[in-house]
């Protein structure tokens, strides 16, 4: 993010609009001079905009890029007297426009503060220990064996997949982890959260990719009752989006985000690198309560670590084939 980026941004923008004046008033041929300089600032201030808005907004700013493009069209179709680019156009900007609302619900943000990025920008470190933000207790590591013992013990089983998951592509290792525990007769099933990975539905895609059947893969509002009857939970590269302080802390900067409330489960299994904040920049207390073991490591291999100690552990044979 550069200094001064919003006063940037809004030079840009006059800049353009001066140069339309000029363009709309210039007699051709000599029009196509401001025409061309309006597209290279157009450029320029599309990759400047989206380039300070973090990872976690992305689905977001996918969606209304999408909304953006829609409007382009509708305005192309007046120019040109279409009605059919007009109609079209409209279509795409309005859905594009009403899905980004919906996940900026979701996560409790205004459009305006996610287009304007900044939010966050602190993020990526752990609060040093002893600070005022920095919870109370200590991290539990835990190791793959652990791990796995917890998951063949468990009757039921929640795993809540996040933007990490989708970054190491684990999830057609998670996809066999739940076919073993299925076979074996554990209830697993799919926690999702509306703004989890890349683009907006980016987690169903993800396990439907992988063959999971689209039964067990519930939205948040369908199973966020059910993790206190939960064995175990598996949280996959997700931070912001199963912390508890969205609900339990005021003054937090995520305050009202609805989150997968994955801490009621009698145990929670956290797989990530380390102990450094999501985009929030807001450091997460479900790394620190008593139920929670982190295993700390790169998600595709501690996954591809868990599923070959379920296959030993099944069926020694099978693993040494």
């Amino acid at each position: 993010m550069l200094p001064g980026r919003h006063l940037l941004n809004v030079s840009l923008l006059v800049a353009t609009a001066l140069l339309g004046v000029q363009f709309v008033g210039a007699a051709s041929p000599a029009g196509l001079q401001p025409l061309l300089i309006m597209t290279a600032i157009a450029c320029l201030l599309g990759i400047h905009l989206v380039a300070a808005i973090g990872g976690a907004d992305m689905p977001v700013v996918i969606s209304m890029l999408n909304s953006y493009s829609g409007w382009a069209a509708a305005a192309a179709g007046f120019m040109l007297n279409n009605d059919l680019l007009i109609i079209t156009g409209a279509l795409v900007g309005s859905s594009g426009a009403i899905l980004s609302y919906i996940m900026c619900k979701a996560m409790n943000r205004s459009f305006i503060s996610v287009i304007l990025g900044g939010f966050g920008a602190e993020g990526g470190k752990a609060p040093a220990k002893g600070s005022e933000q920095a919870p109370v207790g200590e991290a539990t590591a835990t190791t793959v064996a652990e791990t796995v013992e917890m998951l063949r013990n468990a009757r039921s089983v929640i795993i809540a997949p996040g933007y990490g998951m989708a970054v190491a592509q684990a999830q057609h290792a998670v996809a066999d982890i739940t076919r073993i525990l299925r076979d074996r007769g554990v209830n697993v099933r799919f926690g999702i959260h509306p703004v989890a990975g890349r683009l907006p539905g980016h987690m169903n895609v993800l396990l439907a990719e992988a063959s999971v059947p689209y039964d067990i893969v519930l939205e948040m509002d369908e199973i966020n009752e059910d993790f206190e009857k939960t064995d175990v939970v598996l949280v996959i590269g997700a931070n912001d989006t199963v912390n508890p302080s969205a609900l339990e802390d005021p003054n937090s900067p995520i305050a009202g985000m609805p989150v997968l409330e994955v801490w009621h489960a009698e145990q929670v299994i956290v797989l990530k690198r380390s102990m450094a904040s999501g985009y929030a920049g807001v450091d997460n207390p479900l790394f620190y309560k008593e139920n929670t073991a982190m295993l700390f490591g790169d998600a595709r291999q501690n996954v591809d670590a868990i599923r070959g100690a379920l296959v030993q552990a099944e069926s020694p044979a099978m693993a040494m084939a």
